[in-house]
């Protein structure tokens, strides 16, 4: 397949997984690296190109989020230090641990959070402003198993922060901005463990991405809190039952 051929294909890949990504708060990286694998490129070029490509969408993603008024200043800052500490941490890990064990922990995790948002919107809470406790430990814990695992940033904060009552809108566009510099640190370390990915599959998940960034910042801003939620739940369920049906068929 010609060059060109596979530009176009990389970057239809990026564009629906951005605007997934944008419009949840989540599963760029599990929709991205899926797609990848479904065409068959081997399973660590296609974190590293995943990783190397968040740098530039989760960018323009969290730019877009910013510019329409998503994102929390205080949220975002509690998130993004800790998260690149663990990036960088758990990308050097990546090499001497199994990616199996991050599995294990996160299958049970995304079943129960899932379930628990779905039913979550069946009552009525007030929305929470504050930063609530222990951010910045799940901000380092998610950059740990993002880098580590291939995923689980979004997964892990806005589904945790949601539950807890924080408004799904300015929850997913703070991940967003505070995921781009995370996305950061792990792609330097993984290109000083692994080197750098092919050019034409970073570049094609890039301009699909950022062109299609807009779009779900557009439309999060428009949905209600509770089908925002709801969506995100069942969005985590599927994570959920798609991590548990490749660790039985292992």
């Amino acid at each position: 397949m010609a060059p060109f051929s596979e530009f176009l294909i990389f970057a239809g890949i990026g564009a629906l997984a951005q605007l997934v990504d944008g419009a949840l708060g989540m599963a760029y990286g599990v929709t991205s690296a899926g797609m990848l694998l479904g065409i068959g490129m081997p399973p660590a070029l296609a974190s590293a190109s995943v990783h190397y490509a968040e740098t530039f969408t989760c960018g323009a993603s969290g730019l877009s989020h910013w510019w329409a008024g998503n994102v929390q200043r205080n949220l975002f800052w509690a998130l993004v230090i800790p998260g690149v500490i663990g990036a960088v941490i758990g990308a050097t890990a990546l090499a001497h641990m199994p990616p199996i064990w991050i599995r294990y922990f996160l299958t049970p995790y995304l079943l129960a959070m899932g379930l628990f948002l779905v039913f979550r919107t069946t009552r009525r809470k007030d929305r929470r402003t504050d930063v609530p406790h222990g951010t910045r430990v799940l901000g380092f814990i998610a950059g740990l198993l993002d880098a580590a695992g291939g995923g689980g940033w979004s997964a892990l904060t806005v589904t945790t922060m949601v539950a807890r009552g924080q408004e799904p809108r300015t929850v997913i566009g703070s991940v967003h901005l505070a995921k781009c510099i995370v996305s950061l640190a792990a792609s330097i370390t993984f290109l000083l463990s692994i080197g750098q990915s092919k050019l034409h599959v970073v570049l094609g998940l890039i301009f699909g991405g950022v062109a299609a960034a807009p779009f779900g910042a557009w439309l999060v801003r428009r949905l209600p809190p509770r089908v925002s939620t709801l969506m995100a739940g069942l969005t985590v369920l599927a994570l959920g039952i798609y991590n548990f049906y490749h660790l039985m068929h292992r």
